[in-house]
């Protein structure tokens, strides 16, 4: 058996390990999970992760949970270039530093405004108060300032000259406001040429190819959603704002 990637890319983690893994000529096996078709809760993907979560990594009878955790050992096993996950004990740390921050940051406020824009409103067939948005607008311009103030400053990449995990990680989380249509790269000129390089350095054709479905997510309809999911995801995305 070889290496299996169990994948849904309206997720951006799944999409990070996606652009990676092609980038890289790492040979794997798509296994589609469909969240909207709650493909995540069944009894046969909870024997891949018992976490009932994508992304999972199945190679042979090892399996793995959590994007980071499964990106850093493909980077070991298949020995991909070492600008990715830098040897160098100070460039590796400024890698682990990102990571460690962009949890409750870019991810969380750029997750929270998608959470805001589309899926709320598909679930309960209402958009939520302009407050509601203009809030979460604002918390994701903050960790965008602090972005750039902290972790892009005047570099081309994350950790210097390089594309790292940091900057594919960061990039396909920020593609998520984007996809609800907030263009937050916009008046973000240091941003929008940061977006390029990461871009051009892991494959244009494949990070496109990755965000196809995401950018389309706005003329998805709830019919598309399993109905046992919907009343469950509507109460679990409300307590999230």
């Amino acid at each position: 058996m070889g290496l299996e990637l169990y994948l849904d890319l309206l997720s951006q983690p799944c999409r990070a390990l996606y652009i990676f893994a092609r980038s890289n000529n790492i040979p794997f096996e798509f296994k589609r999970v469909e969240l909207m078709k709650g493909e995540h809760r069944t009894e046969e993907f909870r024997k891949v992760n018992v976490l009932m979560k994508v992304p999972a990594l199945r190679d042979g009878s090892f399996t793995l949970a959590e994007s980071v955790a499964i990106l850093l050992y493909l980077a070991r096993k298949f020995k991909t270039p070492d600008h990715w996950y830098p040897s160098d004990l100070q460039k590796q740390a400024r890698v682990d530093e990102y990571l460690s921050w962009q949890h409750v940051n870019i991810r969380g406020k750029g997750g929270k405004l998608f959470l805001i824009k589309v899926l709320i409103p598909l679930l309960t067939g209402q958009p939520l108060p302009p407050e509601k948005l203009e809030g979460a607008t604002e918390e994701l311009n903050a960790v965008l300032n602090q972005f750039e103030e902290k972790f892009l400053q005047d570099k081309p990449f994350i950790v210097g000259s390089d594309v790292s995990l940091a900057d594919l990680i960061a990039l396909v989380e920020l593609m998520q406001p984007v996809a609800s249509g907030y263009d937050l790269f916009e008046e973000r000129p240091k941003l929008a040429e940061w977006r390029r390089r990461v871009e051009e350095a892991v494959g244009k054709q494949i990070f496109q190819e990755a965000h196809e479905e995401i950018l389309n997510a706005r003329n998805v309809t709830a019919d598309k959603i399993a109905p046992e999911l919907r009343e469950h995801l509507k109460q679990q995305l409300l307590k999230q704002v």
